[in-house]
């Protein structure tokens, strides 16, 4: 039975990185009550001739979602109608292009759900969504609302729970790294920092910490913005600035709750550095994370805020670099041999030429013509030796620290992407685009 996304004028399409399109159809039999993703909504006024089917949509759309493990769902206004993306493994895919009447119902539909003001579309809005999918299943959305020039963007993030088998092992962390975060974590008092861009994985490497330290012998709390997942065991707190409720208040106040570990999800400014240094250095183990493109880069990064050079040595235990990459579909990729000269220009020493070996992505049924299922962490991990302290202390740039690092046998991001590419977990392309040359 043909579904509200397949009745389109264009048929919608799930466009993946092969030539294939895999067209989206579900069975949704007839039309659907306005309560159908909860039952506990107030129904508003839309029209009844595209309330239905509007809602459909939503529930067709979230199902295949959930079915693609896609992070973001992006519903985008244009001049003549409208899209909806998928973002699966950190790339946007168009899934389909609705009928144009259907879009003021559609959006109207998720800010219903999301108890958001449906009068409002001149300014951005945050709403949450909490829905049923299946009999034994709930999904968690966070919305947020754009006025553009031709109406309201929506962004729902879906927030799912930890996986059951995070570990270190599972964020993609060598032998080597994991033992030296495991000693770094381990410490009694300090400050660790995981570092990257936006949507790098941070956040689930500092739950990762913060579950192998979780025990009754603990007092964990952690200041986020927000705190979108609930950690059992674990006091959480969200930042909430217009009520005063900043990083460095919430900091200072877990100063005062006899802490053990204490996760901040953020270091923005100088006062939150501050506290954060200060709180490592006498006797709390702090874990947060901070926006720079490698682990040398986080150090002058934390000087250049304001935090004292000694202050900082003393405090620093760990930086832990991080990008994702995604993951080669095993069913459909396929060998490949690149030129010495590309090997050569990515990175690759002349002594592992010869015996080079790599895979493509293709792209087939089981990962949607796309050629990659899933993503995985590259790590580039920096313990704090004595001779980095001193270089700290120094105020010694991000060079003289990049050297010292090199020095002491620290694989760069590029490094590790690059062993990914050997153990044919990933492709040479996809290793190039998300990391920088060393």
């Amino acid at each position: 039975m043909s579904s509200v996304l397949s009745s389109t004028p264009r048929e919608s399409t799930l466009a993946g990185e092969s030539s294939s399109r895999v067209a989206l159809r579900t069975s949704l039999p007839g039309p659907a009550p306005l309560n159908t993703l909860n039952p506990l909504s107030t129904p508003h006024a839309l029209n009844e001739a595209d309330a239905a089917p509007a809602v459909r949509l939503l529930t067709e759309t979230l199902q295949e979602a959930a079915r693609r493990n896609a992070s973001d769902l992006h519903i985008e206004p244009a001049e003549h109608g409208w899209r909806i993306r998928l973002r699966i493994d950190g790339v946007l895919h168009e899934i389909a292009q609705p009928p144009a009447h259907l879009r003021d119902a559609f959006v109207t539909r998720v800010k219903v759900l999301a108890r958001m003001d449906i009068a409002e579309r001149r300014v951005p809005q945050d709403g949450r969504l909490r829905l049923p999918m299946g009999a034994d299943r709930i999904e968690d959305y966070r919305v947020n609302s754009l006025p553009t020039l031709f109406g309201e963007k929506l962004v729902l993030r879906r927030l799912e729970p930890l996986p059951a088998d995070l570990s270190l092992d599972a964020l993609g962390l060598t032998h080597e790294q994991c033992a030296t975060v495991g000693e770094a974590i381990s410490a009694p008092h300090g400050l660790v920092l995981v570092t990257g861009p936006t949507g790098s994985g941070k956040t689930l490497s500092l739950y990762c910490f913060l579950q192998m330290l979780n025990n009754a012998s603990r007092n964990l709390c952690s200041v986020e913005d927000p705190a979108e997942i609930q950690l059992a065991g674990i006091n959480q707190v969200s930042v909430r600035d217009k009520a005063g409720l900043t990083f460095a208040t919430v900091l200072r106040a877990f100063l005062r709750q006899d802490p053990d570990v204490i996760m901040v999800g953020e270091i923005r400014d100088e006062e939150t550095a501050d506290v954060a240094v200060k709180a490592a250095q006498t006797g709390h183990l702090v874990l947060s994370t901070l926006h720079t493109n490698d682990a040398p880069a986080a150090i002058a990064r934390l000087i250049d805020i304001g935090v004292e050079p000694f202050n900082l040595a003393g405090a620093l235990r760990m930086v832990s670099a991080q990008r994702l990459v995604r993951k080669l579909c095993t069913a459909c990729r396929t060998p490949e041999a690149p030129s010495a000269a590309a090997l050569r220009a990515a990175g690759v020493p002349d002594d592992r030429l010869a015996g080079w070996r790599s895979y493509a992505a293709v792209g087939c049924d089981l990962c949607h013509g796309i050629g990659y299922r899933g993503r995985i962490g590259i790590h580039q991990v920096m313990p704090i030796s004595a001779a980095m302290r001193e270089l700290i202390v120094t105020r010694a740039g991000t060079p003289k620290l990049t050297q010292q690092a090199r020095s002491e046998a620290v694989a760069t991001l590029r490094e590790a992407a690059l062993a990914r590419v050997y153990d044919g977990t990933t492709s040479l392309t996809e290793a190039l685009c998300a990391t920088e040359a060393a």
